[in-house]
């Protein structure tokens, strides 16, 4: 599952991890459970919820359906319910804005998050919602391609598919999101804020979007990009509201030398 370093850190115990997620206060969440504790048919506790947790109030970032659950009892449940596509993010740079990226993953349960070049990533903006997360680690984008070329669904005869990667970044050539029909079972690879997506991915990705734009600026921040875009992929696969009248949503290429060119062109 995870490949993360300070494993140990991340994973030494919820309670430090309450207070983390509260912002090293007890002004968020809720208190002590009030009354007879949650429990099953044969009187035990219901093995979803921590006891320390009753006893004390639940002050994690979480939904208040997750209110004194366990974190493990919580992956559990959000395991149940992913979505299909996955969160891919270079880090060449220890880019601050990766944390908000994983969050906004976390918001829209994404399959797993990948992070793309260093291992150690900054997850301060991430607000510890990492950890209720699948994360994956690729030093190059060769290794994320490489993972990508089986990590599909089983077809009919039972081999595992490719999943097209498909990169956000305002550059010549890119396609806009707002008219591309994004496909269920993908990756969305995201740069890192000022260099953008490597031109490496960008040339071997199955597309390249960009985000519409209509001020001043040349860009809008990493993480709002992010945002728009797992939004973009929700109100697609989750709402059922499809792109209509373009030509340029069904422009997925295939990655394979005779493929032509690696992503489309406007």
């Amino acid at each position: 599952m995870a490949d993360v370093d300070g494993a140990k850190q991340i994973d030494d115990g919820d309670a430090q991890h309450r207070r983390a997620d509260a912002g090293g206060t007890d002004e968020v969440g809720v208190g002590p459970w009030q009354g007879a504790w949650p429990s099953t048919p044969d009187g035990s506790l219901d093995p979803r919820y921590d006891p320390e947790l009753l006893e004390h109030g639940d002050r994690r970032n979480v939904e208040d359906r997750f209110r004194y659950w366990r974190h493990d009892a919580i992956v559990e449940e959000l395991d149940t319910a992913r979505h299909a596509f996955h969160v891919a993010v270079e880090n060449w740079e220890h880019d601050f804005n990766i944390g908000s990226v994983i969050r906004t993953a976390n918001a829209f349960n994404a399959k797993a998050f990948h992070i793309v070049g260093r291992r150690r990533w900054n997850r301060r903006g991430a607000m510890v919602t990492d950890r209720y997360q699948h994360e994956f680690h690729h030093p190059t984008v060769d290794d994320l391609l490489a993972w990508a070329a089986t990590a599909g669904p089983v077809d009919a005869a039972g081999h595992p598919t490719r999943l097209p990667v498909i990169a956000i970044d305002n550059v010549a050539g890119s396609v806009p999101l707002e008219a591309f029909d994004l496909p269920e079972h993908c990756v969305l690879l995201f740069g890192q804020e000022g260099p953008g997506v490597s031109a490496d991915a960008l040339e071997r990705a199955d597309a390249v979007l960009d985000i519409a734009q209509f001020g001043s600026t040349r860009s809008i921040n990493a993480g709002a990009a992010a945002a728009v875009t797992m939004h973009a992929w929700i109100r697609r696969h989750v709402f059922g509201q499809r792109v209509d009248g373009d030509a340029h949503g069904s422009a997925i290429r295939s990655n394979h030398p005779d493929a032509g060119d690696a992503h489309p062109r406007a």
